[in-house]
């Protein structure tokens, strides 16, 4: 009779253990993943379209040439995305391959599914041929339409005068440029403009 205790005993710690076991199991297989980015250094990548030629050949054109130290990648599902939280710098050609304009930020999120970047941190996007240069804390570039938006304030340093004004849109090599509310301006003599 002794023996027998012993075993239905041991068999309900045993029986006690697999339960608490079981219930482990179930409770790491609820609980939410978490992503880990991936990391990458000394970062060079190439902004391009395709383009096809005359006899029907795919090509792709180089429209801009990306460099950042560091950069996480997290491939969700559902919205893939790059940040580069330690500066980048975007160069953006011509048609004849020659840096038109170039950006610079401290921290930018490339969002994959919707081919937009955002950039924030002391911005900056300079026309090289004009000289024009945009200085804003945040700033949007969408893919598709090769334009950089804002509804935060920005400052445009031109060779004559320096524009204050709340929102804007302008091509990605800053040809172009609409400030939607001016908010002032301050004119200069040739070139005495902070760069």
């Amino acid at each position: 009779m002794r023996s027998t205790k012993k075993i239905f005993v041991l068999l309900g710690v045993f029986g006690l253990f697999f339960a608490a076991c079981d219930k482990k199991k179930e409770k790491e297989v609820t609980l939410p993943r978490q992503i880990v980015p991936e990391e990458a250094t000394n970062i060079e990548g190439l902004l391009s379209e395709p383009n096809n030629d005359s006899t029907g050949k795919l090509d792709a054109k180089v429209k801009g040439k990306l460099t950042a130290p560091f950069m996480l990648r997290y491939q969700r599902t559902d919205s893939p995305y790059a940040e580069f939280p330690r500066t980048l710098h975007v160069d953006f050609y011509n048609a004849a391959m020659q840096v038109e304009s170039q950006l610079d930020a401290l921290y930018g999120k490339y969002l994959q599914n919707q081919e937009k970047v955002f950039l924030r941190d002391s911005v900056v996007v300079k026309n090289i041929q004009k000289g024009d240069t945009v200085r804003c804390q945040e700033l949007w570039w969408d893919q598709h339409t090769e334009r950089f938006t804002t509804d935060k304030p920005v400052r445009i340093y031109t060779k004559d005068k320096i524009l204050f004004g709340t929102g804007m849109e302008a091509d990605q090599n800053f040809r172009w440029y609409t400030i939607r509310k001016l908010t002032g301006t301050v004119l200069t003599a040739g070139n005495n403009i902070p760069k």
